[in-house]
């Protein structure tokens, strides 16, 4: 029996096996989502998507967290159309047919209302420990920002007012036990959070939870967002995911998604701006683009356009995908680096001839 055998065998894990051979550690499926940005968001990749694991959606309110949670559970869905959405619900201001809207499937989804963190954690870890390996099964909290403690709640029914601490401590419990689960299973868990800013001359945003919902997560994107207008009225909101902390995605990296009142979430945005940054695109004139492929120099359509027949058209992105490198340059500029971390140069060391130290 070689060390190796021995080891595997003498260990008290039933998973424990030679990595090449592991259940756990290695590729994992991705559910891919309709927008290609979105997709980049979560794996750095145009056909990429939701990986399993604990996804962080922070913001302020009114930042389309819910939305985009929907959006992949949606997607998650369409890959797996027997997978079944946990949704967690603290905050009750999510209609039917908002859900509908999105395409989930409403007879597979599990609506559980919930009041503070202790009823979530314990729901949680029992729905999780009761989940198999091949099921199918993705889950929402919406949301983590908006639940209580127990002790809050308790205090508030018996009319006191004192300062509560044991919050951050059930959070990061919660999170401390939830995530092995979500890894080992191949669960995706997108929770919806909310942020603060820090007192301080540059107040930066921070994610509400304390350290349990930063250290656990696998990845925390902070929403931020602009106004589209149209003329004068306001048409719908230019956001911004900002890359926090992920495991596929560099972080700190900033993804543009576009929704208009009357289009929601419009599927090729984002999109004109990295190829423009990529050299795949070009302006001739002021408020005309023409689409080039940077290795030949080759224009790609015979007429200039303006940025909304391009940031609309599917078909002029297939195109570009499909001539050029546009897919690989952002693959290269978002996905975590796989390269060695060690220098190429030579190992450090003296030479040869050994040096003699006295002491003094």
């Amino acid at each position: 029996m070689s060390l190796m055998d021995k080891l595997i065998k003498n260990s008290t894990i039933k998973l424990t096996s030679a990595i090449g051979d592991s259940k756990v550690f290695g590729k994992k499926e991705m559910a891919p989502t309709s927008v290609p940005m979105i997709n980049v968001a979560l794996s750095g990749r145009v056909d990429g998507g939701l990986v399993p694991g604990l996804l962080m959606l922070a913001g302020p309110s009114k930042h389309f967290k819910s939305a985009f949670a929907l959006l992949m559970a949606a997607a998650y869905q369409k890959k797996y159309p027997e997978a079944v959405v946990l949704f967690y619900d603290s905050e009750f201001g999510t209609p039917q047919a908002y859900f509908e809207s999105f395409g989930i499937n409403m007879a597979q989804v599990i609506h559980t209302p919930i009041t503070d963190v202790e009823q979530l954690k314990f729901d949680i870890m029992k729905q999780l420990e009761s989940i198999d390996k091949k099921d199918r099964v993705v889950i929402v909290v919406d949301s983590i920002g908006n639940l209580a403690s127990k002790k809050e709640v308790d205090d508030a029914m018996n009319e006191k007012s004192v300062a509560d601490m044991t919050r951050a401590k059930q959070m990061k419990s919660l999170f401390r036990m939830v995530t092995p689960h979500l890894n080992l299973k191949d669960i995706p868990l997108i929770a919806v959070n909310h942020t603060y800013k820090e007192i301080g001359l540059y107040p930066k945003d921070i994610v509400s939870g304390g350290t349990g919902a930063y250290y656990s997560s696998d990845a925390i994107w902070i929403i931020g967002r602009q106004q589209e207008k149209d003329g004068t009225e306001i048409a719908g909101y230019h956001f911004v995911i900002n890359i926090e902390k992920s495991r596929h995605v560099r972080e700190k990296s900033k993804i543009p998604i576009t929704v208009t009142f009357e289009g929601g979430i419009m599927k090729w945005s984002g999109l004109l701006d990295v190829a423009e940054k990529g050299g795949f695109i070009r302006k001739p004139k002021v408020g005309w683009y023409e689409p080039i492929n940077p290795e030949t120099g080759e224009v790609l359509t015979e007429k200039l356009m303006r940025a909304k027949e391009i940031a609309n058209s599917g078909e002029f992105w297939k195109m570009m995908f499909e001539k050029t490198e546009l897919a690989n340059y952002i693959k290269m500029q978002y996905t975590m680096g796989t390269r060695s971390l060690m220098s190429d140069d030579d190992q450090v060391a003296t030479n040869n001839d050994e040096e003699e130290f006295e002491d003094d």
